[in-house]
């Protein structure tokens, strides 16, 4: 048998056995490994890794391992410039798009809402998911973290939380989203991108009461969906500041 020494950082801690979490820890194995394989037979999926380092160099994921290394496995840093150092993931994305599990329904409409481009549908099987990601360069946000593992998924997370209104604030810092916010751009309903309509193109969509009072209007060209500035405008208000107010 070979063994080595891990420790993992962080919140990759989430996804250890308890007696695992917060400490170096002795791991045994038959054969030589690469250090990804070994990663993910402790459960934690390899998009979920920042940085990793073998008796302290940093390394990439095909890096084998024989036994007898120390290995100290980070999470994601949002505030640090890795980009010196032996990449574990691909390059960062200029852009942040999404595509998430049949289970996060809730949490799609409300990134939609913060203007950010995600992919949902609640019959979507998981080879899909994965394959969307790929292609798409989509961050993969699920609560599966054996979906998470498959090869082709080069972004993702698990989202940990099970609260609608804590998983937006969970992605938010996750991925430091604070300035790339940009609300009421987006169709909640199909993520298309919204546009200006005058009254008179929206009028047979709307009811009596909202023609008769409001000017301003935005529909989606891809489903057919009218938007307006009522209540449900103003709803939608207060559970952005209230994303906000929680980061």
């Amino acid at each position: 048998m070979n063994c080595i020494r891990i420790r993992f950082y962080g919140d990759l801690n989430d996804f250890l056995l308890p007696k695992q979490g917060q400490r170096a820890f002795t791991y045994c194995f038959k054969d030589e490994r690469s250090i990804k394989d070994l990663i993910e037979s402790l459960g934690v999926p390899h998009v979920e890794v920042g940085l990793l380092l073998i008796d302290g160099e940093p390394e990439d994921f095909s890096q084998l391992v024989f036994g007898g290394e120390q290995i100290a496995v980070y999470p994601h840093f949002t505030r640090l410039d890795l980009s010196s150092l032996p990449h574990v993931q691909p390059e960062p994305l200029s852009e942040f798009r999404f595509v998430l599990d049949v289970h996060l329904g809730k949490l799609a409409s409300s990134l939609r809402m913060l203007g950010f481009d995600t992919f949902y549908r609640n019959d979507a099987p998981d080879d899909e998911l994965a394959a969307i990601s790929a292609k798409e360069n989509r961050i993969l946000l699920t609560f599966d973290r054996q979906l998470l593992k498959r090869k082709n998924v080069n972004y993702g997370y698990l989202v940990r939380s099970r609260d609608p209104d804590q998983q937006v604030v969970e992605i938010l810092k996750r991925f430091n989203l604070f300035d790339r916010q940009r609300p009421f751009r987006r169709c909640m309903v199909c993520n298309g991108l919204l546009r200006s309509a005058s009254r008179e193109e929206v009028e047979d969509s709307i009811p009596e009461n909202v023609r008769q009072t409001l000017n301003e209007f935005s529909c989606c060209p891809s489903c057919g969906r009218v938007y307006w500035k009522g209540s449900h405008y103003q709803r939608m208000q207060r559970a952005i500041e209230k994303f906000i107010n929680q980061t």
